[in-house]
């Protein structure tokens, strides 16, 4: 096990190097840099970007020659203050350099500072991890919780009237989006139209440090009641769905024939035998399934509910241009994607020794 770690370890080298140098490859290609934002913010179409760059909006001035800049929207401007731009956001060098310092620099964790939010990449990601651990912690244990013992459920009751009926409302919920769910259950519960029961945004009061502590938690899972709904009503179908067959499919097997045989109770063969093995995909699954409600899914229902997550940090990002937090947090995500993929090949050998992953090729 410890040699098809280490492949897989130094596996993740070259891939993650790839999803950089495709990323950066395609950013260069992509128009509206943070250059051109900023520009555009100086001749009016756009607000804010200027405010933050260093104290540098006074120094252009009305040289036509900044019409030799390459930059849409730069006529009139200094060439010197362009290169000031240049310089102050890195594009001053090739970018091939550029990119060997990104890289060199993300090695040693070293992230830099947000091109326009003053502050740098990794207190913004931690500022923004409370809303996205939250939503992804709780989704995933709501989802399991309910998943599993429906799953089993309709295993047991397969081609019955409940096993009809709850497909017909798991498959209704996976259809229908979150974001449309949010947006009734603000109307409905959050002083819409109809009750104010819940808070519109954020994750806590105002007088949240008043609190006591019982009151906290109240506090907190008050304002997570309605995205966490919103964002379950779909999340549990697949993992539902997955349960009741691999359960249908072990229920089936001779194991299961010959201790039923035995006179084994029905509840004895279901748990003592039947649940190890069908709930080896579903277990094993678990970090991937975290990591992805932690990292996805979330941008709407953070926009919806005023939640400020990590999915509005990087839709923010890329729109504004920020670099530097584009390509951290996809740097970061993706290291973790892939600790991640090997963390459930790992799960699978603990829940069942008999895989063996040193035998095959990575």
């Amino acid at each position: 096990m410890g040699a098809y770690i280490l492949r897989r370890l130094l596996l993740m080298i070259p891939t993650l190097f790839g999803i950089m140098a495709i990323s950066f490859l395609v950013i260069q290609f992509a128009p509206g840099g943070p250059v051109e934002q900023v520009i555009a913010n100086l001749s009016g179409q756009g607000g804010g970007a200027a405010d933050r760059v260093g104290g540098m909006s006074g120094d252009f001035g009305t040289n036509a020659s900044g019409e030799a800049s390459g930059y849409r929207g730069a006529q009139g401007l200094d060439p010197a203050f362009i290169a000031k731009l240049e310089q102050q956001f890195g594009f001053d060098k090739p970018p091939l350099e550029r990119f060997g310092l990104m890289i060199w620099n993300y090695l040693r964790f070293d992230f830099g500072e947000s091109y326009f939010r003053s502050a740098s990449v990794i207190d913004l990601i931690l500022e923004k991890m409370p809303v996205s651990i939250s939503l992804g912690l709780w989704i995933t244990l709501l989802s399991y919780g309910i998943s599993i013992p429906l799953g089993i459920r309709k295993a047991v009751k397969d081609g019955s009237s409940f096993d009809t009926w709850t497909s017909a409302v798991v498959i209704v919920a996976y259809a229908v989006p979150g974001f449309l769910f949010g947006v009734l259950l603000i109307v409905l519960f959050a002083g819409g139209s109809f009750y104010d029961w819940f808070p519109l945004s954020g994750l806590t009061s105002d007088n949240w440090a008043q609190l006591s502590w019982p009151q906290r938690i109240l506090d907190y899972f008050w304002h997570l009641t309605l995205p966490l709904i919103a964002m379950s009503l779909s999340a549990f179908a697949t993992t539902t769905l997955l349960t009741k067959n691999s359960f249908l499919d072990e229920i089936r097997k001779q194991y299961v024939v010959t201790a039923r045989a035995k006179g084994l109770a029905e509840r004895r063969v279901l748990y003592g035998h039947v649940f190890r093995n069908a709930m080896l995909i579903v277990i094993a699954g678990f970090p991937g399934a975290f990591i992805s409600a932690f990292f996805t899914g979330s941008l709407l229902i953070e926009t919806i509910f005023s939640l400020d997550g990590l999915g509005l940090l990087g839709f923010d990002s890329v729109y504004k241009r920020d670099y530097p937090v584009v390509f951290a947090t996809l740097y970061i995500f993706s290291l973790i994607g892939l600790l991640t993929s090997l963390l459930s090949d790992l799960t699978y050998t603990w829940i069942d020794p008999r895989i063996d992953f040193e035998s095959r090729q990575v």
